[in-house]
């Protein structure tokens, strides 16, 4: 399944959480980043076989979703020198567009620079005493280096990754995130389901492909 297929599903329901929850603009951009990432998160295992469907187009608008993460990134250094504070948002909306620049790219370099984001969400999770940042690091730094539709692929992640998604919501108090993360992430399995190659759901229990045909 093309990587843009699964950001758009992703975006979808990013819009359509901003839609059903109270609105308004900080909540809004938390619901497409959160829902986006979680949407294409899957696949920062193995060295990502995205990269070989994306057209010129698309690798340029990767470029500047990086780039564009870079640069939030860097604001967010910047506000916390300045406050001595981590401004959430900012850093959620950040981590999202440079980790959805990594997620199309290939090779051991991409994998190195995801892992290091990830230890520095690691690092930021310890410093600030936040067990869901600590684990989200946790997750980013270990799966590029599993791998493809591997364990990242499994019901087992989708838990994990909703206990992140629960650990987000009571912090920001934001309602629906835990939700979002999870339609995000199972959208993403959902989709692969539907593909010649299928996904291993239950696996390791189960190690055999699940797939339907269309």
């Amino acid at each position: 399944m093309k990587g843009s297929t699964h950001f758009a599903i992703g975006a979808a329901i990013g819009a359509a959480a901003s839609l059903y929850y109270p609105f308004s603009f900080n909540n809004a951009a938390l619901y497409l980043s959160v829902a986006s990432f979680s949407a294409l998160s899957a696949d920062l295992d193995g060295t990502s076989l995205l990269s070989s469907t994306l057209g010129k187009v698309s690798k340029s608008l990767r470029d500047i979703v990086l780039w564009a993460g870079v640069l939030l990134s860097g604001v967010t250094a910047y506000l916390y020198f300045m406050d001595d504070r981590i401004h959430l948002t900012v850093s959620v909306v950040a981590v999202t567009l440079l980790l959805l620049g990594f997620v199309s790219k290939e090779g051991i370099i991409r994998n190195i620079l995801v892992s290091m984001v990830g230890l520095g969400l690691l690092y930021a999770g310890w410093y600030s005493e936040l067990n869901w940042l600590m684990g989200l690091g946790g997750f980013v730094a270990w799966v590029p280096w599993l791998k493809h539709r591997g364990l990242t692929h499994t019901i087992w992640a989708v838990m994990l990754w909703g206990a992140l998604g629960w650990g987000l919501q009571n912090h920001l108090q934001v309602p629906g995130i835990m939700s979002v993360s999870i339609a995000g992430y199972v959208s993403h399995l959902l989709a692969d389901t539907f593909t010649p190659a299928g996904v291993k759901w239950l696996f390791p229990l189960y190690n055999r492909s699940i797939k339907f045909r269309v």
